[in-house]
């Protein structure tokens, strides 16, 4: 009995700090095997006569973006305004609130726009492909496919892939452009001056680069949510309740990503 039961203390703490270090590095390989075949597949499925299919990725597409329009255009104002109120209310102690409209500019299109929108899209769609994924498991339907010849990760992985990639940057531009109208509406009455005023500064400020460093983490974002997604779901075990565990964790390890993915990339691009 004693040779079977767990260890405990600080041997129970390594034995499952090692578990865990180990499923982790595990899980990492797998995802970057995905990865890995679907690029792949978009590149040699034509030739397999197993080519990714356009309808598939639309559709992928119209739940990923255009059902999260209403939530990321709510949220960006609110950001917005909150960078708003907050910014001249701290620059007012020194005598520069006219300024706020730079801090605005840059912490939406380069942070909080791409943060946001992909916070968002990972709790709502790479949520649900976790659980879709995972209650296919459960029900063998990924491997009826395999048996059926259909390659699960084509089938399944590639469309959702696709999607995120071109629907994510787009909603980050759509939140960049939300959030800067939403702040203007408060600081253009705030420094008594127009909201066409306002318009032609943001114009002046916003450039180019900026706008392409946040829809470039939002690109990765995208990649972190689906890979992510799929491992999880992927690793469901136990039915039911093992798909709510593991979408729990898809949701939990998908923000966590994208909130370190953001740290790191903001620290190299501007060294």
């Amino acid at each position: 009995m004693s040779s079977e039961a767990e260890p405990r203390g600080f041997i129970g703490l390594l034995d499952r700090l090692g578990r865990r270090t180990v499923t982790g590095i595990a899980e990492f390989g797998y995802g970057a095997s995905l990865l890995a075949e679907c690029l792949y597949w978009l590149g040699m499925g034509g030739k397999r006569r197993q080519p990714v299919r356009l309808s598939p990725v639309v559709a992928q597409a119209m739940e990923i973006g255009i059902g999260a329009l209403p939530i990321v255009t709510v949220l960006s104002a609110t950001i917005g305004i909150m960078l708003a109120i907050q910014g001249i209310y701290t620059l007012r102690l020194f005598g520069a609130e006219s300024r706020v409209s730079i801090g605005v500019a840059m912490s939406v299109v380069r942070e909080f726009g791409p943060l946001i929108t992909g916070i968002l899209v990972a709790g709502r769609s790479g949520s649900a492909l976790a659980a879709r994924l995972g209650t296919m498991r459960i029900n063998q339907e990924i491997d009826a496919l395999t048996v059926m010849g259909i390659s699960p990760v084509r089938f399944l992985v590639v469309p959702p892939l696709l999607a995120m990639l071109v629907m994510l940057p787009a909603l980050t531009l759509w939140s960049d452009l939300v959030g800067l109208f939403a702040a203007g509406l408060y600081i253009a009455p705030q420094l008594g001056s127009s909201l066409g005023a306002y318009v032609d500064e943001m114009t002046d400020l916003v450039r180019l680069n900026d706008v392409w460093h946040g829809l470039g983490k939002s690109a990765i974002f995208a990649v972190l949510i689906t890979v992510v997604g799929v491992v999880n779901g992927a690793s469901v075990t136990g039915g039911a309740e093992g798909v709510g565990r593991m979408t729990t964790r898809s949701v939990v390890h998908a923000i966590s990503a994208i909130v370190i993915t953001d740290m790191i990339f903001v620290f190299m691009v501007t060294r």
